[in-house]
């Protein structure tokens, strides 16, 4: 037990050799759905037993090349797939049973950015859901921005429904909409920074609020922020900064937008992913090349970390995901 209400145990380990990466739950269901980063790319689909081990239904092929990020819609009959070497978003139907069907949908991205190392051509980097469901935003860190799309659900097609520029040689990466209010948080690896946007609901567009270093100014050194998570509360949002191994520590203002109140060490290095428990109490950090998840309490009066025991040696972490 490393916090009141929160524990972690490394209870068991599925065996892959297929590089899987990031995960994604069914809303509703017992189901688990896993991308694998390889160039053939593939997904698979696993059952949570009742003893929280898993059980795996059934693998298709993701669409394109180097899948990095799935998201399954809210209302749980699609899976969205970001490809990263391959350019392109997919959709996938979700059987009864869990398991994916073959690709009903694969749109390929067009462009690139001033950055000729990372940005020769697109890149998609995230599919996520708005909060209503009508629309998926498509973060391309090759052609710096947020591709919005209208999700035909009854067809089964992605229909382009705008992009939002950012600053070229940016690079966005992953996107996060606040829990409960028409806001959302784009993080940027190639600059450290995060933009704050207002959802518009109806026409799925979004309007810049403001931006937002990840790292402080003295900072000198190189520095790729990965992950972006608001916490449940929506008083804060917590990046991951690869370089300068830190967690960001961002408070939310009253008009969206967040300010930079401090960092802290992982406890480890490049840290690829972190997440919140469900009761917003202990923040987790996947430090990918140090290969530990570590754990923090976040005090409730002003969201800041403090380091906990209970660290797990995880080979090479890079997402986490609570299923209560």
């Amino acid at each position: 037990m490393i916090e009141e209400g929160v524990s972690i145990k490394n209870h068991s380990v599925i065996n892959h050799r297929e590089n899987p990466s990031f995960l994604a739950l069914h809303p509703d269901d017992p189901f688990l759905y896993a991308v694998h980063e390889t160039e053939n790319g593939r997904i698979s689909s696993y059952r949570i037993t009742d003893n929280g081990t898993l059980a795996k239904c059934n693998q298709q092929p993701s669409g394109a090349a180097g899948p990095c990020y799935c998201n399954v819609h809210p209302s749980g009959d699609y899976l969205f797939v970001a490809q990263y070497s391959g350019g392109a978003v997919s959709m996938l139907p979700i059987r009864a049973d869990g398991t994916l069907g073959n690709s009903v949908e694969v749109v390929e991205h067009q462009g690139s950015g001033p950055n000729l190392e990372r940005q020769a051509e697109p890149h998609p980097h995230a599919t996520v859901c708005g909060p209503n469901g009508t629309y998926l935003y498509v973060p391309d860190l090759g052609t710096d921005e947020v591709v919005i799309y209208d999700i035909d659900r009854e067809r089964g097609m992605l229909v382009h429904a705008g992009a939002t520029q950012v600053t070229p040689g940016s690079g966005p990466r992953h996107f996060e909409f606040h829990p409960s209010r028409p806001i959302a948080y784009l993080i940027l690896e190639l600059s450290s920074a995060i933009i704050a946007y207002e959802w518009d609901e109806t026409t799925g567009q979004l309007s810049e609020l403001g931006s937002t270093s990840t790292i402080p100014k003295d900072f000198e050194g190189e520095n790729q922020p990965s992950e972006i998570e608001a916490h449940p509360s929506g008083d804060w949002v917590y990046a991951a900064n690869r370089g300068r191994d830190s967690v960001s520590i961002l408070s939310i203002q009253s008009d969206g937008s967040i300010e930079l109140d401090k960092t802290v060490p992982t406890g480890g290095a490049w840290p690829r992913y972190l997440t919140v428990d469900p009761a917003g109490k202990v923040l987790f950090v996947q430090n990918q090349n140090s290969h530990n998840i570590v754990p923090f309490r976040i005090d409730p009066t002003d969201g800041t970390l403090s380091q906990l025991a209970g660290e797990l040696e995880v080979p090479a972490p890079a997402c986490m995901v609570f299923h209560e």
